[in-house]
């Protein structure tokens, strides 16, 4: 249980105790609607928010090029956010309990804020600074519902400690009261003479994706405010369809949620308060229901963190793999399959280090029930592209596909062509990221091998992997068997 957080404002104990706190900034990249930075300006005469640049995190596997851009991207908005206001973000490098304790003896200040993790790395960093901080004589404080709606643990059904089935967590997540957002603080004074390391630079960054988006949290509440003006409403209906040239289906808000440049507190709020208020409308009640996933997803790691690598159901797979699948693997990587909407995500993902929801579906299906290879090695991949790269919804995400996580339907099979033809019906889709099959006009482009001949010869796009039929086989035995 987090320690319970003093309220802003004069009356807060620390503004007996002393005059500076400290904000850890973590995956909480922005001003607005920021419970830690919130409680430190009212309780404090000066704040000092601080990133730290830790190498444990990049070794965990943070330091994928398109992420440490778009972070890079997030830093510097924020400098500027805090510098609207009078202060400053301060950047140490080096590991986070150490610096951060350096700056709090550094700034003189009796308390450190920061927001609850939900990750087995960011709970035993929280302890460690716990620890760290008391043998200083200073305070930590963790601030729950600051990167979900609703913190893992709240919401747990009766006789366990987490739900296991979305469609249950929903109905009790749907009851609870949403906190009303904060504010931005007006000023957020910075002690003077702390020193801090230069800000990152996106172009300082090798291997960005061509595409990859701006990040930072401007950025994320100018998109908000343009896509719920504009495409909330029409939600329901079309969150699912690929071709996203009428208007984005989609929000592509994901990757601000994952680095806290976005509430997802405020999201819900100015998504149910519509000119239609709580009843904005099946749009706005679809799009909540996504945001709920990423709750659900974040109190299943929570309280099973082994989930981040091992099956949260076991199903005894022998998947393939060594040489038996690297060339299926690598064909899978590289958009070279032969099934174009499945080619057609991955080249968006390498191009844009982001893919539509329903494209992950597709693909991650293929590779999984189709292929047969192992998920870890899709989730690997994509988090070594995806801004959004976010380990519990990654991971659980994989694993639901895989059948070895929350579906309660294991075995599943998405068919691609069936998908294709539903949720891109004219190939506009398609031909955008396959280019190579843009003389194939309408749902033809979903089929190329059923061209024959010199018809077939003038497409430079490999013959399909495996027939759909045989990979289905080859997965139902291989699932029977368990």
């Amino acid at each position: 249980m987090n320690d319970p957080v003093p309220a802003p404002g004069p009356s807060a104990p620390s503004a007996r105790r002393g005059r500076t706190a400290v904000v850890l900034l973590t995956a909480d990249l922005r001003v607005h609607d920021h419970p830690p930075l919130r409680a430190a300006c009212g309780a404090a005469d000066e704040v000092v928010p601080v990133f730290v640049r830790d190498p444990a995190v990049d070794r965990a596997g943070f330091a994928a090029p398109n992420r440490l851009a778009f972070l890079a991207d997030c830093l510097a908005d924020l400098d500027r956010s805090l510098r609207e206001r009078g202060g400053r973000l301060v950047v140490r490098t080096g590991d986070t309990v150490a610096e951060t304790c350096r700056i709090a003896r550094e700034a003189d200040a009796d308390e450190v804020h920061t927001a609850a993790g939900c990750t087995r790395f960011a709970r035993a960093r929280e302890a460690r600074l716990r620890r760290a901080l008391e043998a200083d004589g200073r305070r930590l404080y963790v601030h729950d519902g600051v990167d979900s709606v609703v913190p893992p643990g709240d919401v747990v059904p009766q006789g366990s400690d987490h739900f296991a089935v979305f469609t249950p967590y929903f109905r009790r997540w749907a009851e609870r009261p949403v906190r009303a957002p904060l504010p931005a603080p007006r000023t957020v004074r910075v002690p003077e003479d702390l020193r801090s390391d230069p800000l990152p630079s996106r172009a300082d960054v090798p291997g960005v994706s061509e595409g990859l988006a701006a990040g930072g949290e401007t950025e994320a509440r100018r998109r908000l405010r343009s896509w719920t003006a504009r495409h909330l409403g029409a939600y329901e209906d079309r969150h699912d369809d690929l071709d996203d040239r009428a208007g984005d289906g989609t929000s592509r808000l994901s990757p601000y949620l994952h680095f806290g440049a976005l509430s997802p507190v405020e999201l819900v709020h100015r998504v149910r308060s519509g000119r239609a208020g709580e009843d904005a409308g099946p749009g706005a009640a679809a799009f909540v229901r996504q945001v709920c996933w990423r709750d659900f997803h974040r109190q299943v790691l929570a309280a099973r963190p082994d989930a981040a690598r091992a099956d949260y159901r076991p199903r005894h797979d022998r998947w393939r793999h060594g040489k038996e699948a690297e060339a299926d693997l690598r064909a899978w990587r590289e958009g070279r399959t032969g099934y174009p909407l499945v080619d057609a995500g991955m080249r968006q993902l390498a191009h844009e280090g982001w893919m539509h929801n329903r494209a992950r579906l597709v693909t991650a299906s293929f590779l999984t029930k189709t292929l047969y290879v192992d998920w870890r090695e899709g989730a690997r991949h994509f988090l070594s592209l995806l801004a959004d790269g976010d380990v519990a919804e990654n991971q659980l995400n994989w694993q639901w596909v895989a059948g070895t996580g929350t579906d309660t339907r294991p075995n599943r099979v998405l068919n691609p062509v069936r998908q294709a033809l539903r949720h891109d019906p004219d190939g506009t889709y398609v031909r955008r990221w396959v280019p190579e099959l843009a003389g194939l006009a309408g749902a033809a482009v979903h089929e190329p091998w059923r061209l024959t001949g010199l018809d077939r010869a003038a497409y430079d796009y490999p013959d399909p992997l495996i027939g759909l039929t045989d990979g289905l086989a080859r997965f139902r035995q291989a699932r029977a068997e368990d």
